[in-house]
C-alpha cells in the first residue's frame, strides 16, 4: 500500500507559482485574452517565450541532463493551476506535459532525447498527435499507417498542433505499432485549424502525407509511452481545472459583495451564501483530488491511475459547476461577450471531455478498484 504523500505547497512551489501569477498578471490580463481569441493567432507565442524560456516552465518536467530543470510533476501542477486561473492562451498542455512526457516515457537511446533540449530551452514546440478527447487506456491509434519512414493518415482534434514545430504521432508499420517524430512544414505536413469550442486553446486535424519520420518508439514500448504521456496529461489537467474553478469563485464571490438588490449586497441573501458554500467545499475536495494526483504522478506511485480517475471525474465537474455559477451569479453581464465569464465556462466544457469524460474515468475507476458494475 503506497503512502500518502504531503500534499501542501513547498516553499519552491510557492515561489514558483508567485513568479507565473505576477508573469500573467502582467501579460495575460482577461481582457488581452479576449481581445485575441477571435483574432487569426489565438496563441500568445510571446508570452509562451517567456513562460517558456523566461521562467524555464517548458523544461520542468525535463531531466537536466537534457537541459531541463528536473522537477517534478507537482511544479506542473502548480503552473497549470495558474494558467487555468488566466485561461491563458499558450501550447503548455500540449507541449510541456503531452509531447514531452510521450518523449521522455519513450526512453535514452531511442532517438527522442534529441527533441527534449529544445523543447526544454521553450526553442521548439510540439504536439501529441492524438485526438484531444482520448482517455488513458485507449486502444493504440491506427489512423496513421507507417510505411518506412514515411507516415499517412489523418488525426482530428489535436490539441496544440497549431503552433507545434514537432508532432509526436502513433502510427502502425508492418512490424507493429510506434512513436514518430514528424517535423512541421512541406507539402507532406498538413495542420488545419478547427472551430472548437474553447477558442483560448484550439484544436487541429493533422493530416500527413507520406511525411517524414523518424521512429522514437518500437512496438515493445510506443504503446506503453503513449499511454504514460496520456495518464500524466489526465492527471495535470486535473490542476488547470482545479484552477479554473478556483478563479471563477473568487470572481463570483467578490462580485456579489459588491452588486446591490433591494438595497443590500446580492451575497447577503441566503440562498446565494447557500450556493457559494456548496462551490467552496466542492473546490477545496477538488483540490486534494488533484494534489494527490500530481503527487502520484512525481513520486510514480502505484496508486496513480486511481489517482488520476477520481481526479478527472471530479475536477471536471467542479470545474463546470464553478463557471456556470459564475456565468449565473453575475446575472446579465455574465451571458455577454464583454465579461470574461464565459471564457471560463468554455474552457471548462473543453476540458470536461478532453483526455476522457468523467463518465469514463468514473467507469476506468470501478475496473480498477474491483467494483461492480451499475445494476440498470
Amino acid at each position: 500500500m503506497s503512502t500518502l504523500p504531503d500534499l501542501r505547497y513547498s516553499d519552491v512551489e510557492d515561489a514558483l507559482r508567485a513568479s507565473v501569477r505576477d508573469l500573467l498578471a502582467d501579460r495575460c490580463p482577461w481582457s488581452a485574452v479576449l481581445r485575441r481569441c477571435e483574432t487569426s493567432e489565438p496563441y500568445d507565442m510571446d508570452l509562451w517565450r517567456r513562460l517558456a524560456g523566461g521562467l524555464g516552465c517548458a523544461g520542468l518536467l525535463v531531466p537536466e541532463r537534457y537541459g531541463g530543470a528536473g522537477a517534478s510533476a507537482r511544479e506542473v501542477a502548480v503552473v497549470l493551476e495558474e494558467l487555468g486561473r488566466a485561461v491563458a492562451p499558450v501550447p503548455f498542455l500540449g507541449s510541456a506535459v503531452l509531447a514531452t512526457s510521450a518523449l521522455l516515457a519513450c526512453g535514452a537511446g531511442d532517438g527522442a532525447d534529441d527533441c527534449l533540449g529544445p523543447l526544454a530551452a521553450g526553442e521548439r514546440t510540439a504536439a501529441l498527435a492524438v485526438p484531444f478527447a482520448t482517455p488513458p487506456g485507449a486502444p493504440f491509434p491506427a489512423s496513421v499507417h507507417a510505411e518506412g519512414d514515411r507516415l499517412t493518415g489523418r488525426v482530428v482534434g489535436v490539441v496544440d498542433a497549431v503552433v507545434a514545430d514537432l508532432l509526436v504521432v502513433p502510427a502502425t508499420g508492418a512490424d507493429g505499432p510506434g512513436l514518430y517524430v514528424v517535423e512541421v512544414g512541406g507539402s507532406a505536413v498538413a495542420v488545419t485549424l478547427r472551430t472548437s469550442l474553447d477558442l483560448t486553446r484550439p484544436i487541429a486535424d493533422v493530416t500527413l502525407d507520406g511525411a517524414a519520420a523518424r521512429r522514437v518508439a518500437g512496438p515493445e514500448s510506443a504503446a506503453a509511452a503513449l499511454d504514460a504521456a496520456l495518464v500524466a496529461g489526465a492527471a495535470l489537467l486535473a490542476s488547470e481545472q482545479l484552477g479554473v474553478a478556483e478563479q471563477c469563485l473568487e470572481t463570483t464571490v467578490g462580485y456579489v459583495k459588491t452588486r446591490y438588490q433591494f438595497g443590500r449586497p446580492i451575497g447577503g441573501f441566503q440562498a446565494v451564501k447557500h450556493r457559494l458554500a456548496d462551490l467552496w467545499a466542492a473546490v477545496t475536495s477538488a483540490r486534494s483530488a488533484a494534489r494527490y494526483a500530481a503527487a502520484c504522478l512525481a513520486t510514480a506511485d502505484p496508486d496513480v491511475r486511481v489517482a488520476t480517475a477520481v481526479a478527472q471525474a471530479h475536477c471536471s465537474e467542479v470545474a463546470v459547476t464553478a463557471a456556470e455559477e459564475c456565468v449565473q451569479l453575475h446575472g446579465g453581464i455574465g451571458f455577454t461577450w464583454e465579461h470574461p465569464a464565459h471564457l471560463y465556462l468554455k474552457r471548462a466544457k473543453a476540458c470536461e471531455i478532453a483526455l476522457g469524460s468523467p463518465d469514463r474515468h468514473r467507469a476506468a475507476l470501478a475496473a480498477l478498484v474491483d467494483l461492480p458494475a451499475a445494476t440498470p
